[in-house]
């Protein structure tokens, strides 16, 4: 059998057992507030980064890898023989995969293989999750990146919004649209296609609004969801969770629904609260 070893970022936002469970090395991105620094998820927590934006007033900014700290894992599991398959947040987001590409190159090994998820959070985390189905299939890496960018194109990702001062204060919203979304107590859907971030849908008032537009878009494509896996990914947002788990419960036949906690390079950018329903398109 191939020796693989699959290879993510901190942003696939993956729960702990899921990441051991298949074996997968974590590569951190950064968050930095003015001089300080650190690794997602290892130096620092959601609960802690939100602690620390309410007590400083400032809001965090996110930094990819060096291609110095790809060099290193890549190196490591080249040299106990493995071929490597590398898929983290997709390359328009983030230079993250830029970073990646730079290591391989500076490697110059014919055993990396990198794959651009187009995605983020566990809209990326469902591909290494069908990474590690194809490796415990026995294929090799080189076939995995072929069966894994066949599907790059058909993962679903969306989210609802709750608040929008993070879009806002990351720079992300402008102060009109900030002051009117606010007024208006608009949750917008924010969806991943094609590698880049569009608005959706826009609920009002309650965040459980915009959560039932998101599932009546769920449930339109009921019949073509891949049943392998579905993610509901979330900012702190535990009860949102449970009520999303109780409208699909007997409406979208799903064999491994997982819910999983956004790290603090998402959360960073969508604010506290936000959740998501993510999926696979047959």
């Amino acid at each position: 059998m191939n020796k693989v070893k699959i290879i993510s970022d901190s942003t696939c936002d993956l729960s702990k057992d899921l990441i051991i469970k298949h074996d997968i090395a974590i590569v951190p991105l950064y968050v930095n507030f003015n001089q300080e620094s650190f690794l997602d998820g290892v130096d620092l927590d959601v609960e802690q980064m939100y602690d620390y934006v309410d007590k400083k007033k400032i809001m965090p900014k996110t930094a990819a890898p060096s291609p110095g700290a790809f060099v290193e894992v890549f190196q490591k599991y080249l040299d106990e023989g493995y071929q490597i398959i590398y898929l983290g947040i997709g390359s328009k987001f983030s230079a993250t995969f830029s970073s990646a590409n730079v290591a391989k190159q500076t490697l110059a090994s014919e055993n990396i293989f990198l794959v651009d998820s187009l995605n983020l959070s566990s809209g990326t985390g469902l591909l290494l999750l069908k990474a590690a189905k194809f490796k415990e299939q026995g294929l090799n890496a080189e076939e995995i990146k072929t069966r894994l960018e066949e599907i790059v194109p058909k993962v679903r990702s969306q989210f609802v919004i709750d608040t929008l001062d993070y879009l806002y204060k990351g720079g992300r919203l402008n102060a009109l649209s900030h002051l009117v979304g606010g007024m208006l107590r608009i949750k917008p859907i924010i969806k991943v296609r094609d590698g880049l971030m569009a608005v959706g849908k826009k609920g009002r008032g309650s965040i459980k609004n915009g959560i039932d537009l998101m599932l009546n878009e769920v449930f339109q494509d009921k019949d073509e969801i891949d049943p392998d896996f579905m993610m509901i990914t979330h900012s702190l947002a535990d009860e949102s969770a449970q009520y999303i788990k109780d409208q699909l419960k007997g409406k979208v036949e799903i064999q491994n629904l997982y819910e999983t906690k956004a790290g603090c390079v998402i959360s960073s950018h969508c604010g506290k609260g936000t959740i998501g329903v993510l999926y696979i398109l047959k």
